[in-house]
């Protein structure tokens, strides 16, 4: 896999660039996925009510779609493909599912090769809005939305995960005198965080600020790197920190510290990103992409993964991660599924902190549910 060195880039500078590519795709980019002709939906083996939910439950208790494991099975293109995803980064759990696709031959059984391209998301998404890539594993951020408000064509088409509801990754607080866990006033704090204000992490942090006083609007940032995050909140260079698996577990516990709230348990904030090609030029590699996704769920991460021992020394292998890291977690609520809304959720959040360009993208022109329906048998 050759991989890309990351760097930090502004919304204002992002949006500039996909908007100058926008201009650039021509009109043989693909137009709007409904257009297309419609696709004959079958029934899918193993893949029975369960393998569909509807995307207005928001219930944090909702179980996942699941089928059968090793379901749905593969049906092989009657060509070879050779498929591009940029990724942000290969050593994130949530990136496994594409990492265990590749390395278990899941992709190969559908007639596809895949390749998995380290790419940041400035540098990925004019490539895949132009055909450059194929498809992106990244999440709806402000700069996707902006970019689709200037013509890009590019939409979200599957999830990813969900976090555990033990898990306490998100926004922590260094408590003043006098202060509880049960009230923070977190209007005119400094928050640390490797994530700037348009990632979707903006929502859930929005989210948990406005029930303290806050809100996205009403606090300073500073973005700092992954390594210097908890020590700037350890030694007061910031109030308050977005902290990550497994790094919250060196606060957890301590008096000095509250955890105010992470992502909505159940429902995705990020996943697969498809741009013209496999929204519209070739959407039968599209489906076989995805149904070797969702196959690959099903068959290794369809509960608690992290209870098979050889699985998490496989696992840590390919993210090139310490074993004993990886297990100090619970295991991520892997799902394929988009809820309903989030899109619209967002781009509140992004308002909120003045990174939205242009209206508000509507959910029918930024979310494809038909690809991952078709590929469980499952009729719109």
């Amino acid at each position: 896999m050759r991989t890309h060195t990351p760097f930090t880039c502004t919304v204002v500078l992002v949006t500039a660039s996909l908007l100058g590519a926008a201009g650039c795709a021509g009109p043989d980019s693909g137009g709007d996925a409904a257009a297309a002709a419609p696709r004959t939906v079958r029934p899918v083996a193993g893949c029975g009510a369960g393998s569909w939910t509807d995307p207005a439950e928001l219930d944090p208790a909702r179980k996942a779609a699941r089928c059968d494991k090793g379901a749905p099975a593969a049906q092989p293109l009657a060509k070879r493909r050779e498929i591009t995803v940029a990724t942000g980064t290969l050593s994130a759990e949530y990136v496994a599912p594409l990492q265990v696709a590749v390395a278990k031959g899941e992709f190969a059984k559908e007639g596809l090769d895949v390749e998995l391209k380290v790419l940041p998301t400035p540098d990925a998404l004019p490539l895949l809005a132009k055909g450059d890539v194929d498809a992106q594993w990244a999440a709806p951020e402000a700069a996707v939305m902006n970019g689709i408000n200037g013509g890009f064509d590019i939409k979200w088409v599957a999830g990813n995960f969900s976090p555990d509801p033990t898990s306490k990754s998100g926004l922590w607080v260094r408590l003043k005198d006098g202060e509880s866990a049960d009230h923070v006033e977190m209007a005119g704090r400094k928050l640390g965080t490797m994530i700037g204000k348009g990632s979707v992490i903006a929502y859930p942090m929005d989210t948990s600020l406005k029930k303290h006083g806050g809100g996205l609007d009403r606090i300073s940032f500073q973005q700092l790197g992954s390594a210097d995050v908890l020590t700037a909140l350890q030694n007061g260079g910031v109030d308050s920190a977005w902290l990550l698996d497994p790094i919250w577990r060196k606060v957890d516990g301590d008096k000095r510290y509250a955890f105010l709230g992470g992502q909505p348990v159940g429902e995705p904030l990020g996943g697969l990103l498809f741009g013209p090609t496999l929204l519209n030029k070739d959407p039968d590699a599209g489906v076989a992409f995805l149904r070797a996704y969702i196959r690959t769920v099903n068959t290794y991460f369809a509960g608690d993964y992290k209870s098979d021992p050889g699985f998490v020394t496989e696992l840590a292998k390919l993210m090139k991660t310490d074993e004993a890291t990886l297990r100090s977690t619970p295991s991520m609520r892997m799902d394929w599924e988009i809820r309903k809304g989030t899109t619209d959720r967002l781009q509140e959040a992004y308002a909120d902190s003045g990174v939205s360009r242009g209206t508000s993208v509507p959910e029918t022109k930024a979310v494809d549910r038909a690809m991952y329906s078709e590929a469980v048998g499952h009729k719109l």
